[in-house]
């Protein structure tokens, strides 16, 4: 049984030998030629002096290259550091910096600003790949066409440190969550049980790989054998073409991913029927998306749920199961979650009441990288995390998030949920997407505003969107402006960015006084 990051690529080539195992840019390797590349590539990193411990960032957009660099830094027993390819040069040289990293495995357009950094902090190695590497930097190639194919993975205790990913750091400095060699083969292996994922599986997915729900896919394959498509990025035909090219059986993203392709002209001109199950996590998808989804394709969507902090998806709706969408789903096996007041977490919450969700089990991080402050103040000694999400639970267990604490809108003293608000927008039939924040109002302090997205050809005003919300929602809920747009800020894993749509904000007309169309 595969206890340790290192052995999963060992253990997947020896029982699926010749089968396909990646599928990028036209190119295909087995499991046996990824065995071989992260053989090579990880004897160059032991040359270079990398020891189990040392922390190894890892730099670029999805391309096969991290794949052997990933799977290659855990065969040494070393630290992956994975790293979102939207951050500046300065944010990444603080984390590189922050995590104490060793070395750095980096796509050629996103090393320059780190090669300054070599013989000046701990950093001893910069190693890229692309057409043509600064100097001072170890060419990829090199390592993979000179190491030995042959490499026995250093032994790594389930405890150990297996990876340190660093949050979104929307305020302050990133936090890097420090995840076990445990926590992330437990979400691996709960991914696949509760999908049923197997080696018959052929799967979509351009979700981002330093993601933690991108970890999950590609690790949850390779456990189980199945053969992954993996997108450089979200494109609508991309995603289309890539599921009826590969007669895919399963689809991997983010709500924005389904509200684009339910949105595109051509998504009944392409044939999706080899698709068995679909998941969506990141943010909540509205059920009406969901609904529609797997109404024209046949797939269900099933909802899952996690974070940095928990190395990836802690809840799912199951495949073999009820699957209730507009929920996160039930634990995965050994994970625990209970609802308390959002003001004090001694306080459980009964069923269907809100409060914020906690959790406990075996995912939960060690902490935040050398900040023993955050760490206390999410961990609790009795090992409870706080999520920072509102959610409820149903009688069958089933939970659902409701929104994040710090994404909840308060006006005049109501508790408004910009989820609430979206899932029902996204139930008029001329929307493609939904996207709502608060904005400041003297008065009642904040304002609920959406941002709405129409589907091609599709026509509706501002006050129709009221109007379609005073049917399902207390009037203290309703959005009191709408601004009608062509997109909406996104992070590289597809979230939308509440915090970044004030950006493209007119703030010129109230909701009743709107009739604007989309704009081309």
């Amino acid at each position: 049984m595969v206890q340790t990051l290192g052995e999963i690529l060992p253990e997947a080539a020896r029982r699926y030998g010749d089968k396909t195992a990646l599928i990028v840019e036209g190119r295909k390797f087995s499991f046996n030629e990824l065995e071989a590349a992260t053989n090579s590539f990880a004897n160059g990193l032991v040359h270079a002096g990398v020891a189990p411990g040392d922390i190894v960032t890892l730099y670029g957009p999805n391309a096969w290259q991290w794949m052997v660099a990933y799977f290659a830094i855990a065969k040494t027993g070393a630290v992956v550091n994975p790293v979102n390819t939207m951050l500046t040069p300065e944010e990444v040289k603080y984390i590189v910096q922050d995590s104490g990293a060793r070395a750095v495995v980096a796509s050629e357009d996103k090393a320059g600003p780190l090669m300054d950094m070599k013989g000046n902090t701990g950093l001893t190695q910069v190693v890229i790949w692309g057409d043509k590497a600064p100097a001072g930097a170890t060419p990829f190639e090199s390592w993979l066409n000179g190491g030995k194919s042959s490499f026995a993975p250093r032994p790594r205790g389930p405890k150990d440190t297996g990876a340190i990913c660093y949050t979104s750091g929307t305020t302050g400095h990133p936090k890097g969550a420090v995840q076990s060699v445990r926590s992330i083969i437990a979400t691996a292996q709960g991914t696949a049980l509760m999908h049923s994922r197997t080696a018959a599986d052929i799967i979509v997915s351009p979700l981002p790989n330093p993601h933690v729900y991108g970890s999950c896919v590609f690790n949850a394959g390779m456990l189980v054998g199945s053969t992954l498509v993996m997108l450089p990025r979200f494109s609508e035909e991309g995603v289309l073409q890539a599921i009826q090219e590969h007669r895919a059986t399963m689809f991997d993203c983010v709500p924005t991913a389904y509200y684009y392709l339910l949105a595109h002209p051509k998504f009944g001109s392409y044939d999706l029927s080899s698709l068995t199950r679909c998941t969506v996590g990141g943010q909540t998808l509205p059920v009406a998306k969901s609904v529609e989804f797997t109404e024209r394709t046949k797939a269900p969507v099933l909802e899952l749920w996690g974070m940095t902090e928990l190395a990836g998806a802690a809840t799912f709706n199951p495949y073999w199961g009820d699957n209730k969408p507009g929920t996160i789903g039930l634990p995965m096996p050994g994970m625990v979650c209970k609802i308390v007041a959002a003001d004090d977490p001694e306080k459980e919450m009964p069923a269907g009441e809100r409060g914020e969700l906690m959790i406990k089990g075996p995912l939960v991080m060690d902490g935040y990288a050398g900040n023993e402050k955050a760490t206390h103040d999410v961990v609790r000694a009795d090992g409870w995390m706080h999520t920072g999400d509102i959610a409820t639970v149903d009688e069958d267990g089933y939970f659902t998030i409701v929104d994040r604490k710090k994404d909840m809108i308060l006006t005049a003293g109501y508790n408004i949920y910009p989820a609430e608000l979206e899932r029902v927008i996204c139930m008029h039939p001329s929307v493609a997407l939904a996207a709502v924040c608060g904005v400041v109002d003297e008065a009642k302090g904040e304002l609920a505003k959406a941002y709405v997205m129409l589907k091609p050809g599709a026509s509706a005003s501002g006050q129709e969107m009221v109007e379609h919300c005073r049917k399902h929602l207390a009037a203290y809920k309703l959005p009191r402006a709408v601004q009608f747009v062509a997109n909406v800020p996104i992070t590289s894993s597809g979230k939308i960015m509440r915090r970044l749509l004030k950006d493209v904000d007119d703030g010129s007309r109230a909701a009743s006084d709107r009739q604007e169309s989309r704009p081309a």
